[in-house]
């Protein structure tokens, strides 16, 4: 069985190693590979190829990476686009899972605090002047705001914040930031904020959601 697999797509080429194999014996086989595929270019008219290399169930190391690159790199005219895998590492998939959560969260945040959430996170506890609920992805909040809250730290502009945000001192999605003047926003609990298309600050109602959002709409089965 081969070790390495070279393949031609209508849109790349893809380099396909062996899983269970040596290590050492993938190395080998790649230079080969490369050595062959330079007497073949320079046979023919010199175009630059780049190459994905699919490492299937195996994980390459930093270091194991790295001496694949030294490989291609030997040839100008080659370069690897990506290396992809079908698994990921434990802590990278609970990562993922984690994100992708809603967390409840009851916690007081007094001044001078900041509250991180990995994900989207439900805040039903109090939020004080001066504290800072921050979160990966969105921001439904039942609780007392008179803080800041920030969503999609740092930089997910799609990210919404819900809740009775008059009394807040900022909102905040990913770099965008608005001070809140309590007279200008109204004392409800449907209250929308998002990033428009002018990346702006912008407040509507829950009902909202569904257009201007569409796909976060879907997700938390279109309350």
């Amino acid at each position: 069985m081969q070790n390495v697999v070279l393949k031609g797509y209508k849109d790349g080429y893809e380099i396909t190693l062996n899983s269970d194999a040596d290590f050492n014996a993938i190395l080998a086989e790649l230079t080969k590979l490369f050595a062959e595929l330079q007497l073949e270019k320079e046979k023919s008219e010199a175009k630059s190829i780049s190459f994905d290399i699919s490492t299937g169930t195996r994980l390459l190391d930093a270091e194991q990476k790295q001496q694949v690159e030294r490989i291609v790199s030997r040839y100008p005219l080659f370069s690897i686009h990506r290396f992809t895998s079908s698994v990921m590492q434990i802590q990278d998939a609970l990562d993922m899972i984690e994100s992708r959560t809603v967390h409840l969260n009851a916690s007081t945040i007094r001044n001078g605090q900041v509250e991180n959430v990995n994900g989207d996170v439900l805040f039903v506890g109090d939020l004080h002047q001066g504290g800072i609920l921050r979160a990966s992805g969105n921001v439904f909040t039942f609780g007392k705001n008179e803080g800041i809250i920030h969503a999609g730290y740092p930089s997910d502009a799609e990210a919404i914040i819900i809740g009775n945000i008059h009394a807040s001192q900022q909102v905040r999605i990913a770099d965008v930031v608005d001070i809140v003047e309590e007279d200008k926003i109204k004392d409800s609990a449907e209250t929308v904020v998002f990033v428009n298309d002018l990346h702006v600050l912008e407040y509507t109602e829950r009902e909202k959601v569904k257009m201007i959002r569409p796909k976060l709409f879907t997700r938390m089965g279109g309350y």
